[in-house]
């Protein structure tokens, strides 16, 4: 009988890659996506449809009344987006405080519900600029506390935290994936808007890995 794992699935090409690595390595998936209040949820209706077309259990919790208490990100307040690279200081607007370490506790109770042994999400090298909660170390410290914060040892898995967008997708075209099954924009229009952060990094991806990417863009 295949091992339970849990995946934080939220839509984007990252985590599309996560949730197929996981599966390609036999484990049985638990796909876990959250509605935290971001700005849209067309990531989230991306997400559902990739499960569906995999045959992946798939949640999605909404824990959007944690904006009574956290604020001051662009991906939930009321807040222009920035444009241009994720290295521009302007990209720590998109911070959402402790996001991570809310999403992986709550991810971590599940695990234990569900007995699996995993929980993987999709940090990697190209945000540890900007995002405190996707760097080494903190990966590091989640794993320590989430072995030991129940009965039963989950581990915390980020099988691309010292590899770049540009080698998840890589890794990712390798296994044949449908990279038209995710959404990366900031945005949520019928189009990416190809200038947000997020937009460029996938970009330059797709443009580096000599493939065009499948989704469509406003510019």
């Amino acid at each position: 009988m295949s091992q339970k794992v849990v995946v934080i699935y939220s839509g984007g090409m990252d985590s599309y890659t996560v949730l197929n690595k996981a599966l390609r390595d036999g484990y049985e998936v638990y796909a876990l996506s959250f509605d935290y209040g971001q700005r849209h949820v067309k990531e989230l209706d991306v997400a559902a449809l990739a499960c569906k077309d995999l045959d992946v259990h798939h949640k999605i919790v909404d824990i959007s009344a944690i904006n009574q208490i956290i604020g001051g990100s662009s991906l939930t307040d009321d807040i222009d987006v920035p444009e241009g690279h994720y290295e521009a200081e302007n990209m720590k607007s998109t911070i959402v405080p402790n996001r991570n370490m809310i999403l992986l506790s709550l991810a971590v109770g599940y695990a234990v519900s569900l007995k699996a042994c995993k929980v993987y999400y999709g940090a990697h090298s190209g945000d540890h600029a900007i995002y405190p909660d996707c760097r080494p170390e903190f990966v590091k410290k989640m794993d320590d506390v989430c072995r030991i914060a129940n009965y039963d040892e989950v581990e915390i898995v980020s099988p691309y935290l010292k590899n770049s967008k540009i080698d998840i997708l890589t890794d990712g075209l390798e296994m044949n994936l449908d990279y038209s099954q995710t959404w990366t924009c900031y945005n949520g229009r019928e189009k990416a808007c190809g200038k947000c952060g997020a937009c460029q990094e996938r970009l330059e991806a797709f443009k580096l890995n000599n493939v065009i990417d499948p989704i469509s863009y406003e510019a």
